[in-house]
């Protein structure tokens, strides 16, 4: 049974008249007519009762009705729900914490703003973790630190980062890292590079908030990298040293 002969039924039947209905629908009253008698053909049946002013369902009318109807409601729904697949539902968005603490606040309130009826889910940790969330479809996009070489992902868009290292500027600097848990690209990066700067002697300290790392750093008890935008935003720069990087290795994209 063709579901557009269903839909010309049930606007016929809903307006009691085929030349009603073949302006709604935007067409002539002669195809209107063809696609009811096309109908009748299907089912056997003839649907409307001829008026001088209109038509009405016969029995077998008023029954196929109850199903076209449903039917016709429910493609209806269907047509609208893919339609409007990208604006509603929920965007699950996994984000480092230097990230989010920096870059997305403006994007959510700009997504928001365009998108009102999208429920939006933030879900921060390490560039590991949110890497491995987006490869479980457990987040639908991510914002990681680094250039990711999984053969599964994509990059949309690569924001350049200047990063820093940062100690306190009151006292001796302990030989301890301080970044987030294991999978931190920050961390990681900074541990090889104290390493190559012959200082191999050192411990690790990981916490689980940006605030906590910059406010040990900014105590003096150890030194971390992060980017230069994220101490311009959160960091106490008066209880700050930052310390500029080599050229080639200043810059770890997110």
């Amino acid at each position: 049974m063709d579901s557009n002969l269903l839909k010309v039924f049930v606007k016929v039947a809903d307006l009691g008249s085929l030349s009603a209905a073949c302006k709604d629908l935007h067409c002539v009253q002669s195809n209107v007519t063809a696609r009811v008698k096309q109908l009748e053909d299907s089912v056997g049946w003839t649907l409307f009762h001829r008026k001088p002013r209109g038509v009405i369902l016969t029995k077998a009318g008023e029954k196929l009705y109850e199903y076209a109807s449903e039917i016709v409601r429910k493609i209806e729904e269907a047509e609208q729900s893919m339609k409007y697949l990208g604006h509603a539902g929920s965007l699950r968005i996994g984000s480092t914490e230097s990230n989010a603490a920096v870059r997305l606040t403006p994007i959510l309130t700009k997504l928001h703003k365009e998108y009102p009826k999208i429920e939006f889910q933030l879900l921060t940790g390490t560039t590991q973790h949110i890497t491995e969330l987006l490869l479980d479809y457990k987040v639908d996009l991510a914002f990681v630190s680094g250039y990711p070489h999984h053969p599964d992902l994509k990059v949309l868009h690569q924001y350049e980062e200047i990063m820093v290292l940062i100690e306190s500027t009151i006292g001796e600097i302990p030989s301890v890292i301080l970044g987030f848990r294991q999978g931190c690209t920050y961390k990681e990066f900074l541990e090889d590079f104290m390493k190559k700067q012959g200082a191999p002697d050192f411990r690790t300290m990981e916490f689980g908030s940006l605030d906590t790392i910059l406010g040990c750093v900014a105590a003096g008890m150890g030194r971390a990298i992060v980017p230069l935008k994220v101490v311009e935003k959160l960091g106490n720069k008066e209880a700050l040293k930052i310390i500029r990087l080599p050229k080639e290795q200043e810059n770890i994209p997110t």
